[in-house]
């Protein structure tokens, strides 16, 4: 049996953090964490203060580096600025997982299945002995190293003479080691809106967890159950990824867009040779199929003569074949999640669920969590991924390690239809740039642009893009996590049925079959969707009112992108499904009111929403980034803070130059 659920592993988990006991503890009044995730994929650095979130950033938003797992040096200083303090003011700094016990994970799968799989462990050795396995040591250096940047700007002098001026008087704060799923459990309970709920933590694997079911209660995280390495749903999921032709760790949201193309011819296949699920929701894999815990591939030749051929090419055509691949994982998935969610039920008795890991950024599964499950609420943390660990650790660190109640009380968005009651701050919570900033980048960018006033400027809005135009919108604060949320944001007309493709193929340059996302005023989204609460993260996946649907003839495979399916055809997908975004006044008043604006003029109170980046790129950050996001695709108006650019007023030098930056397909 996967599940473990003895003594000792829950006592392991509640005696807590490994501790740095070198580190000089910080007097200061006031209590700031850092967050740190990193060498895996999507680094970030949170910081808390007090028990609030001050800031949280992804170190691909700096590099450019889609899911870069570098040190998060950018993020990290982003953090501190915010929180107004330098490294050796920090109470603590927190990382997301404890190496020592990966590393053991990584011997043991080792020995379990040597000596095949000795290639692997070859080629992962140096890189564990000369790093990770000393990552107290690397953490330190890098941090250091942050200080004598930073000295060294304050001084006029070199970063080498920094380092000898301050090598004896350095004081770098307490250094700790979160688990991995705790991290994630974390992430999920304190910023949720409730005291008392149920934690379930589904991703690819930590130090020895792949699944997790926790309790929640007065500020305290319980370890319950566990299922472990090599049995996985995450790792299941991303083997369908790669079988499918995309990437792992970034290809996952695509199988989902797929999978409504496509029929579950495979299901009883999977059941039958790759996975054992019982009724509580345990399962294991048969790994004859699988390749990840001993080779450098999801997949095996068995795996592929099970299901007919070789992996499908990256970054090829779809076939009807990847599209009932990708509808057969997808419902195996949502089963085995539902059965996970039932048992948590049972186990914690509590109204209320929170999510975390990669599979809970699974909108589909979301939904059906939502419609099926028992519980009366459910709380996705909307960076649920690795990055979201980052706050998640500091927020632990707070709560468990300096002994502080948890922030806030208990107010159930059900109760509350229209109002976030979590302390997320609408996840708005990376850079932000003034109207002064906006400016200078536009000059120094050499574009033409013009400055409006408030009312001209969501009116001229409003207006081009009843005209089908496509804009760029950038505002203030950047969005943590995988979705834009309005601030760094594509958005266009929803009741335009050439939009879809006119995004997919000019602006996002990726592939046909993904769907958009509708960014809908909070107050009117039971209008348009079969939905009865908020979902202002862009999580869950509803159907479309009955009254808003059209009929149209059967198609099968992508002959369906063709068909006209409701009233608003570029945020409907092939299954009458929507994943939506409700947008509040209070967490951000100018996309709200942009979309009022846009509800005055076309009875819709809603639009097109996707992050603004083209294929390959991250979210933009800066005014630059989005200039040059906007020269370099057919985008027709951007618009940061109060000022708009005109597509059709630009150089052709200037968008030549744009073009000329391109990114690794993702």
């Amino acid at each position: 049996m996967p599940i473990q659920s003895s003594k000792a592993s829950v006592q392991a988990s509640k005696q807590g953090f490994d501790e740095d006991t070198d580190a000089v503890r910080n007097t200061s009044s006031d209590t700031i964490i850092l967050g740190i995730s990193a060498y895996y994929h999507d680094s970030a650095a949170a910081v808390v203060k007090n028990g609030h979130i001050v800031a949280a950033t992804q170190q691909e938003r700096y590099s450019r580096q889609k899911h870069d797992a570098r040190f998060p040096v950018d993020a990290i200083e982003y953090c501190l600025s915010q929180a107004q303090c330098d490294i050796e003011s920090l109470s603590a700094v927190v990382f997301y997982d404890k190496p020592l016990l990966k590393f053991e994970r990584l011997l043991e799968t080792y020995l379990a299945n040597a000596p095949r799989g000795y290639r692997s462990f070859v080629r992962a050795m140096p890189i564990w002995l000369k790093e990770k396995l000393f990552l107290k040591k690397v953490l330190r250096d890098e941090l250091a190293q942050i200080v004598y940047g930073q000295y060294s700007q304050d001084h006029n002098v070199s970063v080498s003479e920094a380092k000898k001026q301050l090598k004896k008087t350095l004081k770098l704060p307490q250094l700790l080691f979160c688990e991995h799923h705790q991290s994630h459990a974390a992430a999920a309970y304190f910023p949720s809106p409730y005291n008392n709920a149920a934690v379930v933590c589904l991703d690819g694997v930590g130090e020895w967890a792949t699944s997790s079911v926790w309790l929640g209660n007065k500020g305290e995280l319980t370890p319950i159950q566990e299922i472990q390495f090599p049995h996985s749903l995450g790792l299941l999921y991303s083997a369908f990824t790669q079988y499918c032709g995309f990437k792992v760790n970034s290809g996952e949201y695509k199988l989902m867009g797929l999978a409504p193309y496509g029929e579950p011819k495979y299901v009883a296949q999977i059941y039958k040779h790759l996975i054992d699920v019982r009724e509580d929701g345990s399962y294991t894999l048969d790994m004859r199929y699988f390749d990840f815990a001993k080779g450098k591939t999801m997949t095996n030749k068995a795996f592929h003569a099970l299901f007919g051929g070789a992996p499908h090419p990256f970054d090829t055509e779809m076939t009807q074949k990847q599209m009932d691949l990708a509808k057969s994982i997808q419902v195996v998935t949502e089963d085995i999640v539902l059965k996970i969610i039932a048992q948590a039920h049972t186990l914690t008795g509590a109204k209320n669920l929170c999510l975390a890991g990669g599979v809970a950024l699974n909108c589909v599964a979301n939904g059906r969590i939502i419609r099926e499950s028992a519980f009366e609420n459910v709380w996705i943390q909307p960076a649920a991924g690795d990055a979201g660990s980052a706050l998640g650790a500091a927020l632990q660190v707070w709560h468990q390690y300096f002994e502080n109640d948890k922030v806030g009380k208990e107010t159930p968005n059900k109760d509350k239809a229209h109002q976030i009651t979590d302390v997320m701050r609408g996840a708005y919570l990376g850079d932000a740039f003034t109207q002064e900033e906006v400016e200078e980048a536009c000059q120094q960018e050499g574009v033409v642009f013009e400055r409006l006033d408030d009312k001209q400027l969501y009116s001229t809005v409003a207006t081009l893009l009843t005209q089908d135009k496509v804009i760029g919108w950038f505002q203030d604060a950047m969005e943590f996590g995988p979705r834009a949320l309005g601030n760094r944001s594509i958005i266009g007309d929803p009741r335009s049925q050439k939009m879809q493709s006119q995004m997919n193929l000019k602006i996002k340059q990726r592939e046909s079959f993904r769907p958009f996302a509708p960014a809908v005023l909070a107050e009117d989204a039971s209008m348009w969707f079969n939905i009865d609460r908020i979902s202002p993260y862009m999580l869950i996946t509803t159907q479309l009112n009955d009254a808003v649907k059209l009929d149209v003839p059967k198609q099968e495979g992508l002959e369906q992108l063709s068909q006209c399916r409701s009233q608003i055809p570029a945020i409907t997908h092939v299954d009458y499904s929507a994943r939506i975004q409700t947008v509040h006044q209070e967490t951000n008043p100018k996309f709200h009111r942009l979309i009022s604006e846009f509800k005055s003029l076309s009875d819709v109170g809603l639009v097109i929403n996707t992050s603004f980046n083209v294929r390959g790129e991250p979210p933009v950050r800066t005014p630059k980034d989005a200039i040059r996001g906007f020269l370099a695709t057919e985008m027709d108006i951007l618009v940061m803070q109060n000022c708009i650019l005109y597509k059709q007023s630009q150089a052709q030098s200037a968008i030549d130059k744009a073009k000329l930056i391109s990114f690794e397909k993702d």
